[in-house]
């Protein structure tokens, strides 16, 4: 009788773990999710500025041509991009553009004091800021959901649930550099 309670019990408290272990996995998967999908928003945010902040210069910087381009071939790559790899590389090469632009509007003294080119550089620049502390958030989610999938005992059950690693929001190594700005007239 004793020997059929224990083993009842030890049933019930693997089942229990196991439970546990599994909304667990569930809450972290969602959690990663989410703040996906609050990086996406601002990377939206950030697509939706940068046409404007281009017409805005595009008739000012007409030696300067070659910068305006590479930003709009960034942004549609940016766009285009599907997996989280593919976003942190293109975003990195859209960051770097966007780099080389902000640092020649300083070249001109037309620009620099232009009131639409300011504001649209602060509100590209804040959402820059958004756009780092969201994916510091997401990272940190990542680690914790990787990490949860990793150690014993929850190890036991995450990949027969179904459950695989998350990728991180990277900078690329493009993103790491600091851009090459040449300030000469063609």
């Amino acid at each position: 009788m004793y020997g059929t309670i224990i083993v009842l019990a030890i049933i019930a408290v693997i089942a229990l773990w196991a439970i546990l272990a599994y909304n667990g996995l569930v809450t972290l998967k969602n959690q990663v999710e989410n703040a996906w999908r609050q990086i996406d928003v601002q990377l939206k945010r950030r697509h939706d500025l940068i046409p404007n902040l281009v017409n805005t210069v595009k008739g000012a910087m007409e030696f300067e041509r070659d910068t305006l381009n590479r930003v709009i071939e960034a942004r549609s790559k940016a766009m285009g991009a599907g997996s989280i790899g593919e976003k942190g590389a293109a975003e990195g090469m859209l960051t770097q553009a966007l780099g080389k632009l902000f640092a020649l509007v300083e070249n001109y003294p037309d620009l620099k004091s232009n009131r639409n080119i300011l504001q649209l550089q602060e509100e590209l620049t804040s959402t820059e800021n958004r756009i780092g502390f969201a994916r510091q958030f997401y990272n940190d989610l990542v680690a914790k959901f990787n990490i949860k999938q990793s150690v014993f005992p929850a190890v036991l059950i995450a990949s027969a649930l179904g459950f695989r690693k998350a990728d991180y929001f990277q900078a690329e190594a493009a993103e790491k550099q600091v851009p090459k700005v040449d300030l000469g007239m063609k």
